[in-house]
């Protein structure tokens, strides 16, 4: 079988601190209006990275250009060290994959037949359907919990399914970076929670790249090694939850008053909020 599902993690496949994804003086605009502003960004192999900050700050407009869907106005992205909007369209599908917020399949499409269109960018008019792509497919939808719901259409799926369904699809692509645009919108806590854990066991058991944007500061520092803060359109601190999460952070970039105290399940940074300052 194509070995698409079993990439091992960096510590076995290469140098952990290979820069796979960055952001190079990138800015951003829709029209006239600038989103994001000589922002610099590096993603290293095998990280799991948190871009948080509040609305309207550009996260998800970087996530957008991070995979290749918005061109900088000036600055570059690279991905392996190659500008990404130079890179053949399939050659960037299949090392990374992008689920944006709340993506929508076509009407009466059933999951099987949306994880089966992750092994699009591997064939072309030599190389059609095969048993590797059948088997690649049934094994995504296994590793999720998605095989007794293969013949559903995703439309009739809860919000929880529907985000397995689209992860199920990122896995079959085969792509060694995954990039989702808070995938735990309209989900209660519980399928919030569910999301999360499947992120992670990909980033933690098949050696993933993950970079996710979410609004939930505890389950971003729960669950990755790295956030991101941004602040109207630009970086405003990198680091370990425990180096991001600060009182004077969430006071400089939420207005917002709160304690940081250890999760208790965790021992992650946990954020209490007091007040909005203004």
């Amino acid at each position: 079988m194509t070995d698409v599902l079993h990439r091992g993690s960096p510590a076995t496949t290469g140098d952990p601190a290979r820069v796979r994804l960055a952001a190079d003086s990138v800015r951003l605009a829709y029209d006239e209006r600038v989103v994001v502003d000589d922002l610099d960004l590096e993603l290293t192999e095998g990280s799991f990275t948190a871009i948080v900050g509040p609305n309207g700050c550009g996260k998800s407009t970087l996530l957008r250009a991070l995979g290749r869907l918005m061109r900088p106005t000036s600055g570059r992205v690279l991905l392996d060290g190659r500008e990404i909007a130079r890179t053949p369209t399939r050659e960037v599908a299949k090392v990374l994959g992008l689920l944006p917020q709340a993506p929508v399949a076509p009407e009466g499409l059933t999951v099987a037949d949306l994880v089966a269109r992750g092994r699009h960018p591997h064939q072309n008019w030599l190389r059609q359907w095969s048993r590797d792509d059948e088997a690649v497919v049934a094994e995504a939808l296994e590793w999720t919990d998605m095989a007794g719901l293969g013949d559903r259409p995703v439309d009739a799926l809860s919000g929880g399914q529907r985000q397995r369904a689209w992860i199920s699809m990122a896995l079959a692509q085969g792509t060694d970076l995954l990039l989702l645009d808070e995938p735990t919108t309209y989900l209660d806590l519980s399928h919030q929670i569910d999301v999360l854990e499947l992120v992670g066991r990909l980033h933690a058991e098949r050696g993933r790249t993950v970079v996710v944007v979410l609004h939930d500061l505890n389950l971003a520092a729960r669950y990755a090694q790295r956030l991101v803060a941004m602040k109207d359109g630009a970086l405003v601190a990198s680091g370990t939850p425990a180096e991001v999460l600060t009182e004077q952070l969430l006071a400089d970039v939420f207005d917002l008053d709160a304690r940081i105290l250890p999760d208790p399940v965790t021992g992650t940074p946990m954020v209490v909020p007091v007040r909005r300052l203004r």
